[in-house]
């Protein structure tokens, strides 16, 4: 399956109830210019107009960071991007599990063995206890992982609107439902626990069949990259590869490295948030 290019206008609108007098933000929404990934063009638009200053976080997401001094009541996020996405690569065979238990995979990937408010110890959870248990004894990391996303599929059903941006692992397994956040979180706990370097990653996903001319409701998306000598990446949400109808925006330990706009304020109450995403795929 060939590459894509498309273009990916997200715009975020937030609301207060009273005029807010000063915010300082940050947005991740700027897609990755590598692993075979080129970003072609990306612009922000910021209302009340800011000066957009940008950095690389340590994650390697380029991050956009802007003051607002004016007062307003309904701040404005607009990024458009356009990137080419790489096509579908071949599966790369996995490692053994001496590839990934030893001291020095530990040092190299501690953040992603580590555990959050987000991921947590699946051992220390009596209703997981026992799947880890079996992944523990699959033959390969590899192996595991492919049981560790059959087991987070079976348990779990995509429903929106029944967690939210802080639901945890354990709070979304014990629920069975939840979203891309909490997919890809519960699967983190799994893979970490057994010992597999794994990391969260941010995007966008296009439609799994190719629609070029066509503008289609996308979404933000997350999914997983783990480790064991080489890195693969899992779509636990879909259960489907991840190629080029995903577009990177950043990678970190959990939604907290990643969240496509963090930010500060003072002023008036949030009266709430509206986001949309649309993707065309121009070839």
């Amino acid at each position: 399956m060939a590459g894509r290019r498309l273009r990916i206008v997200h715009h975020t609108a937030y609301q207060y109830a009273e005029p807010v007098d000063v915010s300082f933000n940050e947005v991740r929404m700027t897609p990755l210019d590598s692993d075979g990934q080129v970003l072609l063009g990306h612009e922000l638009s910021v209302h009340p107009a800011s000066m957009v200053q940008t950095y690389t976080d340590y994650w390697g997401a380029l991050v956009e960071a802007f003051d607002v001094h004016t007062l307003h009541r309904v701040l404005e996020i607009t990024a458009t991007s356009t990137v080419d996405t790489p096509p579908l690569s071949k599966p790369i065979e996995g490692g053994p599990w001496s590839s990934v238990h030893t001291a020095s995979v530990r040092n190299t990937f501690a953040e992603y063995l580590s555990f959050s408010d987000y991921v947590d110890h699946a051992d220390t959870d009596a209703q997981r206890g026992e799947l880890v248990a079996t992944l523990r004894a699959q033959p390969t990391p590899q192996l595991a992982a492919t049981a560790a996303i059959a087991a987070v599929r079976d348990r779990m059903s995509y429903t929106p609107g029944v967690t939210g941006v802080y639901t945890t692992a354990a709070q979304a397994w014990a629920a069975g439902h939840g979203v891309c956040q909490d997919f890809t979180h519960v699967l983190l706990s799994l893979l970490r626990t057994v010992g597999v370097p794994a990391r969260y990653v941010s995007g966008y996903l296009h439609t799994e069949e190719e629609a070029p001319g066509d503008t289609v409701v996308g979404e933000s998306h997350a999914w997983v990259e783990y480790w064991d000598g080489d890195w693969h990446a899992l779509d636990p949400t879909n259960d489907r590869a991840v190629g080029s109808a995903h577009v990177i925006v950043a990678r970190g330990r959990d939604y907290s490295d990643v969240a496509p706009v963090k930010g500060i304020y003072a002023g008036g109450q949030s009266a709430g948030f509206l986001v949309s995403v649309s993707i065309t795929q121009l070839t």
